[in-house]
């Protein structure tokens, strides 16, 4: 089973922020597959499947940068190790619309990334980086991500969305070197091919 993680911060105040895409994203995932997201301990949790894997969706309801404690509490309540686990959030060394898919690295500055790695002292996990793009020179990174995306960013993903979650059920079923091919770096806008081969 794959534990699927998206990063955000809890609360109406940060719906719809840019560092909640994360968030987003596991939110049309479980819609698509049918699965009910709801309060367990301190995450949203939801089971189901993909149309062929078994899934477990999770939005821990808490401080982005404590994230780490949630996600290695799932793991292990489940029994099930870092390299089950799919991590997704937002990235803002990539345009909004572009994907990257990783297995290794540091934090980038990401301090939920930062707080995962730490719990789980391993880099062994799959990460979705999803593009936000870089804020103006003249604002602060930090209001950046904390911010509502502007009105053409909001449709813009309201498209990727989907393709994301596409990415997210490639990796799923058919791996990560699959799902790499298909999909890193790949810019998701405009319309591309979101199928596996």
């Amino acid at each position: 089973m794959h534990v699927v993680v998206g990063l955000g911060n809890p609360g109406q105040r940060y719906k719809g922020t840019r560092h909640n895409l994360g968030w987003m994203v596991l939110e049309h995932a479980a819609r698509r597959w049918g699965i009910g997201l709801i309060q367990e301990g301190r995450a949203l949790q939801g089971r189901g499947r993909t149309s062929e894997c078994s899934v477990l969706l999770a939005l821990p309801l808490i401080w982005m940068n404590q994230t780490g404690e949630v996600v290695q509490s799932l793991l292990e309540g489940k029994n099930l190790s870092p390299s089950d686990l799919i991590l997704v959030y937002d990235d803002l060394d990539l345009p909004l619309g572009a994907l990257k898919i990783k297995t290794r690295g540091g934090p980038g500055g990401h301090n939920g990334l930062r707080s995962v790695l730490s719990s789980l002292g391993t880099e062994n996990f799959c990460r979705l980086k999803v593009g936000i793009g870089r804020p103006p020179l003249h604002e602060n990174p930090a209001d950046y991500v904390l911010a509502s995306f502007s009105r053409e960013e909001t449709d813009q993903v309201d498209i990727l969305l989907p393709k994301v979650v596409n990415a997210l059920e490639c990796v799923i079923e058919e791996g990560i070197p699959q799902a790499m091919n298909r999909f890193h770096s790949s810019p998701l806008l405009p319309e591309v091919d979101e199928s596996c081969p």
